[in-house]
């Protein structure tokens, strides 16, 4: 990325080429405070352009859903939308996206209208992606603006397969490493993040009027909304989430073999994910299963020790 900056201190370019591109970097920049490594400098560098290019469009996805998109309405003016639109209808930005993805896996004029999906087509045919899974981020986003709530287990791991499972399927098809059974294993860690994730974010979630933790099993534990909204967790909220924290970590235990079925710096790769969930469910449960004062993090330190564990584990 700093060197595409140079290239455009060198070389002029039009004024709405420069303003694609700045908008482009502000959304690959969120990468850096990820809670997982985008694209890790150890990776072959064409890999990390891919990896960066299909990270550009999830984060545009979710910033779209989550109503995160600069101000100004420039991504709708980008998507042929009016900027009026820009956070005002999720669902039409949303709409104008998947429109602007078949442009993407489409040969007839015009290409794609947002610099974050240009990026896209040369990773898309450099590695004869198909849009299943892009279309997965997009309809997962749409329905988080119709539901917050899940009522079952089952339903919230229906809403992962959408939001969830396709990164790690595109993470295998960049690196030409896709089989059914390491899709299968791919599944289950990125499931079991996605679960770890919404652990973390119990509060926030709240805060946007969504709600993962299964309906049935609030009930289960006698946890009610706005025993989620206190300052702290009571006893049961604490149960409840050490209880979705174990069905977490054996979807990572469940996946793990992934790990061992690749080799080089992709297995250094798929470690540091599955290392990176189970060193956040270590500071879940270090906090005493207490999220709502705020997402517990893991230390860099606990992260190297996991990402050691996985990597010696058999399966």
């Amino acid at each position: 990325m700093a060197r595409a900056r140079d290239v455009l201190v060198r070389h002029r370019a039009p004024d709405g080429a420069r303003d694609d591109d700045a908008q482009s970097r502000t959304v690959l920049d969120k990468a850096a405070h990820e809670n997982f490594p985008v694209a890790p400098f150890f990776l072959p560098r064409a890999w990390r352009r891919d990896l960066m290019a299909v990270y550009g469009f999830a984060r545009l996805v979710d910033d779209i859903g989550d109503g995160d998109l600069a101000p100004g309405g420039g991504d709708a003016l980008r998507l042929g939308l009016d900027p009026a639109a820009d956070g005002a209808d999720r669902l039409a930005l949303l709409d104008a996206l998947e429109a602007d993805l078949h442009r993407v896996f489409s040969d007839r004029a015009p290409g794609p209208l947002h610099p974050l999906m240009r990026r896209l087509g040369p990773t898309v045919r450099r590695c004869g992606l198909t849009p299943e899974p892009f279309l997965g981020l997009i309809e997962a986003n749409r329905q988080d603006q119709r539901t917050g709530r899940y009522a079952t287990y089952g339903d919230l791991l229906a809403y992962c397969e959408l939001s969830a499972n396709p990164v790690g399927r595109l993470v295998l098809g960049i690196t030409g490493t896709a089989s059914p059974e390491r899709i299968r294993r791919s599944d289950a860690v990125c499931t079991g993040l996605q679960i770890v994730e919404h652990l973390q974010d119990v509060a926030e979630d709240l805060r946007r009027d969504r709600v993962y933790l299964p309906g049935e099993d609030m009930k289960r534990f006698g946890v009610t909304e706005r025993d989620l909204a206190a300052p702290t967790g009571s006893a049961p909220v604490r149960a409840l989430i050490a209880y979705e924290a174990e069905r977490a970590r054996a979807l990572l235990n469940e996946g793990t073999p992934l790990v061992g079925s690749v080799h080089g710096r992709l297995k250094l790769l798929l470690a540091g994910f599955v290392a990176g969930g189970r060193a956040a469910l270590r500071a879940v449960a270090a906090a005493d299963h207490d999220v709502l004062p705020g997402p517990p993090k893991p230390t860099k330190l606990s992260l190297l020790r996991e990402v050691r564990a996985t990597l010696r584990r058999k399966g």
